[in-house]
């Protein structure tokens, strides 16, 4: 068997044209455009490529993209006051603060501080909490990313055994909820989980999202499993590789994300339509 690949990028370049002729039919109607603010605190090489990316993605979308770059040493409270100020803007439907930030700035603090309806990262409690009531509004942007390659792809969810090793808060835990809400029984495994390859192997649906080249090697994988692969990792060599080892995997999965392409353009296109529903929301 040969795994078929869940590639996201085809699927992302759908969700953004969809976005875009959403844009131009709200001008159309007189409405006004979609505004995203990004803001990056310091200069992080991965962050700055990530948000280019952001950027230019709003850019060809239609959507109004306006961009504070801080440095380093940034505090606190200066990032506060710049939300409250991007909270209290008309133009700007969604506030995104690209992460890491630096260790002075605490994450939780600033992910609190952006006002719900312009979360587009889907990380404000209002939001995880309306997700774990099965009342999703504005949702993490990854999590739902992979639901739709998933759906895309014809792939159902429902009764399957889905297990999810991660549980951060930016993809672990929100794509366990998601997997909940499409009726799987769902496993989380972490760092203390025991024996982690006897439930690896038992997944018909698995999304390894922890940050680990080659935590899970491909022999672990079921026969025709689903396997997403959010991890993306650089090798000594400069090669960037998943979690998952992709070669052995992709011989006894029936899907997989490959690494980059899968996962990641997907984060990309629903940041975009969340902005848009923010937008909506807003109206």
């Amino acid at each position: 068997m040969a795994a078929r690949l869940l590639d996201g990028k085809i699927v992302a370049k759908q969700v953004r044209e969809s976005v875009r002729l959403a844009v131009e039919e709200r001008l159309a109607q007189g409405l006004r455009r979609p505004g995203l603010a990004v803001v990056l605190v310091g200069d992080d090489p991965a962050s700055g490529i990530y948000v280019g990316k952001k950027r230019k993605a709003c850019e060809e979308a239609g959507i109004l993209s306006k961009a504070f770059d801080l440095p380093a040493d940034t505090s606190q409270a200066k990032l506060l006051e710049l939300i409250d100020q991007l909270n209290q803007d008309e133009e700007i439907d969604g506030i995104l603060v690209q992460l890491p930030l630096p260790d002075q700035i605490d994450e939780n603090a600033i992910t609190e501080a952006i006002g719900p309806l312009k979360d587009v990262d889907g990380f404000h409690s209002v939001n995880i909490g309306l997700l774990t009531q099965g009342a999703p509004r504005l949702r993490p942007c990854t999590s739902l990313g992979i639901m739709r390659l998933l759906a895309a792809n014809g792939i159902d969810i429902r009764g399957k055994d889905a297990v999810v090793v991660g549980r951060s808060n930016i993809v672990g835990r929100p794509i366990a909820l998601e997997l909940l809400l499409a009726n799987a029984t769902v496993t989380i495994c972490h760092s203390f989980t025991r024996d982690l390859r006897a439930r690896v192997e038992k997944a018909e649906i698995l999304v390894a999202a922890v940050g680990k080249p080659g935590l899970i090697p491909g022999e672990w994988i079921a026969d025709g499993a689903v396997v997403v692969d959010v991890g993306i990792n650089r090798t000594n060599d400069g090669k960037l590789v998943g979690d998952v080892g992709f070669a052995e995997a992709s011989k006894r999965a029936a899907w997989i994300t490959p690494v980059p392409g899968g996962v990641g353009p997907m984060t990309v296109a629903i940041l975009l339509e969340n902005t848009l529903k923010s937008a909506q929301l807003r109206d």
